[in-house]
C-alpha cells in the first residue's frame, strides 16, 4: 500500500514537472534555470524518499521475520519446558506405580512414556514446518512486492528521464561546466594547488603559440613586482602582463546543495568582493607608466567561472574594462595569443620586406654595372670581329701575293694595288 502510494506522488509530482516546464518554455533563461533546478531538487527528494521507505519497509520486514522466528524459539522452549515438566510428572508417576504395580506396568507406563514424547517431538516438527513454510511464503511475498515496487519506480524514473531529455539536452553546456567545477574541486583543494594549475595551464598555451623570444614567465618589473608572465608585444601595444587568478573557494559553494539560500548568498557576495579584489590587484600591480601598456590580462583557469562573471555578473565586467584589466578563460586567451602571434608574424614580414626591398635596390645597381659592362664588352669583342675580318683579308691577300710571285706573274702596279687595299685596314687601326 505504501508503495503505491509512493509511485501515484511520483507519477503526480512528474505531470506537474512536466506541466511547469511546458508552461514555463515562453519565459525568460533565468526561469529555466530556477524551475531546472527546482526540477532536479524533486527528483532527488523523491529519490531520497523512496530510497527511506525501501529501507523502512526492508527494516519492517526484517523485524516482522526476526519476531517471528524469536515466536518460534519461544513456543520451542515452551513446549520443551512442558515436556520437561511432564516427564518430571510422569517420571514421578511411574516411580510411585511401580512400587505399587510392579515390573509389567512399569513397562506398560514406558512405554506410554515413549509414545507421548514422540506424539510430542512430532507435533513439535509439524509446527515447526508449518511456521518454516509461512514464513517463506511471507518472505516470498514480500520480496516480490519490493520487486514489483523497485521496478515501477525503475520505470517511472526512466520515464522522467526520457521527458526531461529535451531540457537536458538544451543544458549540456552548462552540465559540462557544472562537470568541470566538481573535477576541479576534487583535484585543487587548496589554494596553493589552484594557483600551481593556473600557472601551468597558462604556460602550456603561451609556449604552444607564440615564439620563444615573444614572452617572458615569472617576469620582475622595476618595482619589484612578479607577474605570471608578459607578452612583448609591437607597438603601439607593447609589454602586456598577464596573471593567473584561481576564485574557485566561494564560487563552489554557490552551487553547493548542502548549503542554504542565505550561504550561498554569502558566497555569491564574497565570490564578486574576491574577482573584485584580484581586477585591483592586478591594475596596480601590473599596469606601469613608461614600462608596460595601459592595460592587463586576468586569466581564469576554469571556463565555468568566465561564463558565470559574464552571464550573472556583468557589473565586475564593467569594473574591469574601467580598470583595463581584460578577463579571458583558456578559450578567449587562445584567440588573444593568436592574434597576437598573426601580429608578430605581420610585423616581421614587415622587416623582412625592408630587407628585401634594401637588398634588391643593392642589385639593381650591381644589375646597371654589368649591362654598362656587358655593352663594352659586346662592342670591344665587335671590334674584335672586324679586326679579325680584316686580318682575315689581309692574309688571304699576302696569300695571293705569294702566289703570284712564285708564278713569276707581277705587274708594274701590283704594289700599288696592295698598298691601296691595306690602308682602310691601316685607318681603322689608327681610329682603335
Amino acid at each position: 500500500m505504501l508503495i503505491e502510494i509512493i509511485l501515484g506522488l511520483i507519477l503526480l509530482v512528474s505531470v506537474i514537472i512536466l506541466w511547469k516546464v511546458n508552461q514555463g518554455s515562453s519565459r525568460g533563461n533565468n526561469l529555466d534555470k530556477l524551475l531546472e533546478e527546482k526540477h532536479r531538487a524533486m527528483i532527488v527528494d523523491i529519490n531520497d524518499s523512496l530510497n527511506k521507505s525501501s529501507d523502512r519497509l526492508n527494516k519492517t520486514v526484517t523485524e516482522e521475520l526476526q519476531s517471528t522466528r524469536k515466536s518460534l524459539n519461544d513456543l520451542q522452549l515452551s513446549q520443551q519446558e512442558a515436556l520437561s515438566k511432564i516427564r518430571e510428572e510422569i517420571t514421578e508417576k511411574i516411580h510411585k506405580t511401580l512400587s505399587e504395580q510392579g515390573k509389567a506396568q512399569q513397562e506398560t507406563l514406558q512405554n506410554s512414556l515413549k509414545n507421548t514424547a514422540l506424539q510430542l517431538i512430532a507435533s513439535v516438527e509439524t509446527l515447526t514446518k508449518s511456521v518454516d513454510k509461512r514464513l517463506e511464503a511471507i518472505t516470498g511475498k514480500v520480496q516480490e512486492r519490493l520487486d514489483e515496487g523497485f521496478k515501477k519506480t525503475n520505470q517511472t524514473f526512466i520515464s522522467v528521464m526520457e521527458r526531461l531529455a529535451t531540457i537536458d539536452e538544451a543544458q549540456k553546456k552548462i552540465d559540462g561546466l557544472t562537470t568541470n567545477m566538481v573535477s576541479l574541486q576534487e583535484l585543487l583543494g587548496d589554494k596553493r594547488s589552484r594557483g600551481a594549475f593556473g600557472e601551468l595551464q597558462l604556460e602550456g598555451l603561451i609556449k604552444n603559440i607564440l615564439p620563444p623570444d615573444s614572452y617572458s614567465f615569472q617576469h620582475t618589473f622595476s618595482k619589484g613586482v612578479r607577474a605570471d608572465c608578459v607578452l612583448f608585444l609591437p607597438d603601439p601595444t607593447g609589454t602586456v602582463a598577464v596573471d593567473s587568478k584561481f576564485p574557485m573557494e566561494n564560487y563552489q559553494k554557490m552551487f553547493d546543495v548542502k548549503l542554504t539560500d542565505i550561504d550561498k548568498a554569502k558566497a555569491q557576495k564574497q565570490f564578486k568582493l574576491d574577482v573584485k579584489k584580484h581586477i585591483n590587484d592586478i591594475a596596480s600591480k601590473y599596469i606601469i607608466t613608461d614600462e608596460t601598456s595601459d592595460g592587463a590580462v586576468m586569466f581564469l583557469p576554469a571556463e565555468a567561472v568566465f561564463a558565470e562573471i559574464h552571464a550573472y555578473h556583468p557589473e565586475l565586467i564593467q569594473d574591469a574594462m574601467a580598470k583595463k584589466v581584460w578577463l579571458v578563460s583558456p578559450t578567449t586567451l587562445m584567440a588573444v595569443l593568436n592574434t597576437a602571434r598573426a601580429v608578430l608574424k605581420d610585423v616581421e614580414t614587415r622587416k623582412q620586406v625592408h630587407i628585401i626591398k634594401s637588398e634588391l635596390g643593392k642589385l639593381g645597381k650591381e644589375f646597371d654595372r654589368f649591362d654598362t659592362r656587358m655593352k663594352k664588352l659586346a662592342d670591344n669583342i665587335r671590334q674584335a670581329h672586324e679586326n679579325a675580318q680584316d686580318v682575315h683579308i689581309t692574309s688571304q691577300k699576302i696569300t695571293q701575293r705569294f702566289t703570284q710571285i712564285e708564278k713569276v706573274e707581277l705587274e708594274e702596279d701590283s704594289n700599288n694595288v696592295l698598298d691601296f687595299e691595306e690602308k682602310p685596314m691601316i685607318a681603322k687601326e689608327n681610329e682603335s
